[in-house]
């Protein structure tokens, strides 16, 4: 499942918009394919991001994983959880295993990233 709510990188990760702010994470298929998460290391508040960047790293039984940023902006909070339970990245992407929250992002991003049915095609296609 896909959610409707949220844009897509072809490197899988989503984002969210929370009115001005916006959450980010891997989709499904990215934790899918990385195996049972062991280690995430989280990006510093504070942090200034560009779309494409490297916002965290995510370690699992079978490699690391560089997680980048689909939206310009400043890391405004991470998802402290994940420090002691990892595995909700493997067991809830789309909700309690995001990885962090941005502000003052750089909307404009939106049209480089894809929607739901484009990610789905997408998916399909590669």
């Amino acid at each position: 499942m896909i959610p409707a709510d949220r844009y897509y990188t072809k490197d899988h990760e989503w984002v969210k918009l929370d009115g001005t702010a916006a959450i980010v994470g891997i989709t499904d298929h990215a934790q899918q394919a990385l195996g049972d998460v062991t280690f995430v290391e989280l990006p510093a508040v504070g942090k200034r991001v560009g779309a494409g960047e490297s916002v965290a790293v995510i370690e699992s039984v079978k490699a690391a994983s560089d997680v980048f940023s689909p939206l310009a902006g400043t890391v405004a909070a991470v998802n402290t959880a994940l420090s002691t339970t990892p595995e909700k990245v493997n067991e809830a992407p789309y909700d309690e295993g995001w990885i962090c929250r941005l502000k003052d992002c750089d909307l404009e991003g939106l049209k480089n990233l894809m929607n739901a049915e484009q990610y789905g095609r997408y998916l399909q296609e590669s």
